[in-house]
């Protein structure tokens, strides 16, 4: 796939998964399709400017602990950007966790 394809992909991805991550983890407050779509928004470009600033192998989708911690720092700031989202340092990582998994399964490359 194309760059922009996998960025788009991730994106309809994680509005999916941050709105059902606010019922299932606690520390992480439930988001409505607005806030679920303004999050996803920020964690993919807080994302992609990573991966064109540090390299793909320290993006928040890269597998890895270095990737999952990324991850779980961008969903954790992310919460100061969007209104009505609210994250703890817990559920930051656990929605890390869940995305990661998730993401293992969601092919964005061509194999």
């Amino acid at each position: 796939m194309t760059d922009w394809v996998r960025h788009i992909v991730r994106f309809i991805v994680s509005v999916l998964v941050l709105m059902g991550i606010g019922y299932i983890i606690p520390g992480f407050s439930a988001l409505n399709i607005v806030h679920a779509f303004l999050a996803a928004l920020v964690i993919t470009a807080l994302g992609y400017l990573i991966e064109i600033t540090l390299g793909e192998k320290v993006s928040p989708y890269s597998r890895g602990i270095v990737g999952f911690l990324v991850s779980a720092i961008v969903i954790w700031v992310t919460q100061f950007i969007v209104p009505g989202m609210s994250v703890s340092i817990i559920g930051a990582l656990l929605a890390s966790i869940v995305i990661g998994i998730i993401d293992t399964f969601v092919p964005t490359t061509l194999r």
